[in-house]
């Protein structure tokens, strides 16, 4: 089952802290709206169940929505859509105190009273309030609301951890532009999202073994077995080794990467080498950095095992420079997929392209010469990277060949399911290194999603 189909939300109330003040434009501003609209579309709603209301402030503070309005998700939907931006100055406390004092109260619908109700509130701001929210926020907490800040532009970063509840990591996010804002529907989507153990309760049709995931479960097997199609039945290998497969990453080593986010790039891909067979006869592995020129950093074959290829990934110095892909994709044509350069005639080529920000040189030509040539493209971007670019690199079909994320410290769930994708699956038991691995980064994943 997808996650989402089993997805109950906790009875909460929820209300949204909106900045509509004059350095939010009217375009952005729907972009909030849309946001909102997205999030509460995943929620069960109803007068029971999770109860939504919309705080609109800017000099002043507006309730758009309280909690004991309509509850029908057709009725919230319309009455966000309604919302209008005020455009003065940013009063961020004051919001926050009329969360506590009016929007949360008992006489506008809050169930405070009841101990099985969440309260949590989200603030959503671009500017740097003009007055205090330390008080105000400490306040809310000891009230017993949740508090996530989302900032956006040229936000202050103290403000939001002032705001937020702990653990920060979990209640801060910040994106560059109200335009990816929607990147975090999904997170919170996932954060009302009741964890249903489905594994536990017996909930489940797996022939081995069941991995549980938030409100939803994946079948897996046991060591010398492999998942059939049907994604639930396991097949008994016959020692299968790992294909041959010739991979090479394409890693984006511009100033934008800043250095403590390359360390993360590097343990990304080792993430991935790490659920290879490297041998001669099977998984060889390359790595080109690119920036404002391109640098080999060790050709295919070079190493020939995995703790050699870990080893010079993690020495792999930061070129810190401008980013130039279209140039670095023609190198990886050109020279990285040649015979000189150690590839194996007749073996699958991978490329794995990684980047945080839009190429500063052309890449259509060399994008669809990497594919025309045969090779399966993978486009990986974070932070500022531009989806059209990565569409443009990645093989057909396009939505399994590209992943996009916000922040640099979630690429290791998108490891996870590209380790998934790279195995070239011909014997379903070459996949067994990867599906030991999947094991392992499946509680890592699961404690990011928490």
């Amino acid at each position: 089952p997808s996650p989402g189909t089993l997805c109950r939300t906790k009875p909460t109330d929820l209300v949204f802290i909106i900045d509509s003040s004059r350095s939010v434009r009217p375009h952005e501003f729907d972009k909030i709206k849309v946001f909102v609209s997205r999030v509460i579309e995943a929620l069960d709603v109803g007068p029971n169940a999770t109860r939504v209301g919309v705080i609109n402030y800017a000099s002043a503070v507006r309730s758009e929505l309280p909690l004991q309005g309509p509850q029908s998700k057709a009725a919230l939907l319309q009455a966000v859509r309604r919302i209008q931006p005020l455009s003065t100055g940013t009063m961020t406390g004051l919001a926050i105190q009329f969360a506590i004092s009016r929007a949360f109260g008992a006489a506008e619908g809050g169930r405070g009273s009841a101990p099985n109700f969440k309260k949590v509130a989200i603030v959503v701001t671009d500017g740097r309030p003009q007055d205090g929210v330390q008080d105000a926020s400490a306040r809310a907490r000891a009230a017993g609301i949740e508090i996530f800040a989302i900032g956006v532009g040229r936000v202050d970063m103290g403000t939001l951890r002032q705001m937020a509840s702990e653990p920060l990591d979990e209640h801060v996010d910040y994106v560059e532009s109200y335009s990816v804002i929607e990147k975090l529907t999904q997170k919170f989507q996932e954060a009302f999202c009741v964890v249903s153990d489905l594994c536990a309760t017996g909930d489940h049709d797996c022939e081995q073994v069941c991995v549980s995931t938030p409100g939803a479960y994946r079948c897996a097997c046991r060591d010398g077995f492999s998942l059939n199609s049907d994604g639930k039945t396991c097949t008994a290998c016959n020692g299968g080794l790992g294909s041959a497969l010739d991979l090479v990453f394409l890693i984006d080593g511009s100033k934008s990467v800043r250095p403590e986010n390359f360390e993360l790039v590097k343990k990304f891909i080792n993430q991935i080498v790490d659920s290879l067979e490297v041998s001669d006869k099977q998984a060889q592995v390359g790595l080109v950095q690119y920036s404002s020129s391109v640098r080999q950093e060790f050709p295919l074959g070079q190493f020939k095992s995995k703790k050699d290829i870990k080893a010079a990934v993690k020495k792999m110095s930061y070129m810190e420079k401008g980013t130039m892909t279209g140039q670095a994709l023609k190198y990886l044509v050109d020279s990285s997929f040649s015979v000189i350069n150690g590839a194996r005639p007749g073996v699958p080529k991978v490329g794995i392209v990684f980047t945080d920000g839009r190429s500063q040189d052309y890449i259509s030509d060399a994008a669809k010469k990497a594919k025309d040539s045969g090779f399966r493209m993978f486009a990986v971007g974070v932070g500022n990277a531009v989806e059209d670019e990565l569409r443009e690199i990645a093989s057909e079909p396009v939505a399994e060949h590209y992943f996009y994320t916000a922040d640099f410290r979630t690429i290791s769930k998108i490891g996870k399911k590209l380790q998934m994708k790279i195995c070239v699956e011909e014997d379903p038991c070459e996949c067994k290194s990867i599906v030991k691995f999947q094991t392992k980064v499946e509680d890592l994943i699961n404690s990011l999603q928490q």
